[in-house]
């Protein structure tokens, strides 16, 4: 039973956002060097949401399109979460051109495609995070939460146990080419107040 209040303060908030911001450069740098192309990197979303907003976060990040999705879980120190990749089906195309597969792109291509981003993006930027927290994380292995689906559909099949989540949104895109996803990562809520006690640390 939580009974400790969860809050974020916006110099928290400020702190979140600078140490994702260096977690996100690493991983779109392994992402540009993969694909030989520029990842445009905007400045990270940082909020505490209630468990049944997440639609609307997750919503907001993709509109209307359809999407594939990856989760993975992830947990050290006491602190747990899981990240969330969210790529616009639109993309696979060019993704196969840029990463030189010459498969036939069917649904097992994508998965194929899919997997190895969300290897980097994810793996890239939970040891980023963990880093400069010194936080060792250890990484679930990566579930396929739908191909060619609904956002409506993957929140539905999560199964999240809380009420509260610190949400952070990485929009990532790539530069003259049509590729674009959302990373979300989703603190549980008992995390929260030990991840921002570490916050508080580097602020003092």
């Amino acid at each position: 039973m939580i009974t400790e209040r969860v809050s974020l303060t916006e110099d928290q908030r400020d702190c979140y956002q600078e140490i994702v911001n260096v977690a996100m450069g690493q991983a779109a740098d392994r992402l540009a060097r993969l694909l030989d192309a520029y990842v445009v990197l905007p400045i990270p979303q940082v909020n505490l949401i209630e468990a049944n907003d997440l639609h609307m976060a997750i919503q907001g990040a993709e509109d209307n399109h359809a999407i594939s999705s990856v989760c993975q879980g992830f947990i050290g120190s006491g602190i747990a979460g899981e990240a969330l990749l969210l790529f616009n089906d639109t993309s696979f195309e060019d993704l196969a051109t840029l990463m030189n597969y010459s498969g036939p792109l069917n649904r097992y291509g994508e998965l194929e495609l899919l997997m190895d981003v969300s290897s980097v993006l994810i793996g890239a930027c939970i040891q980023g995070i963990g880093d400069q927290l010194g936080i060792h994380f250890n990484q679930g292995h990566p579930v396929v939460l739908g191909q060619h689906c609904q956002v409506a559909d993957i929140v539905k099949s999560g199964n999240h146990q809380w009420n509260k989540t610190l949400a952070i949104e990485i929009h990532y895109t790539l530069e003259h080419v049509n590729i674009d996803c959302n990373l979300l990562l989703l603190f549980t809520e008992d995390s929260v107040a030990k991840l921002n006690n570490k916050i508080d640390y580097l602020l003092d």
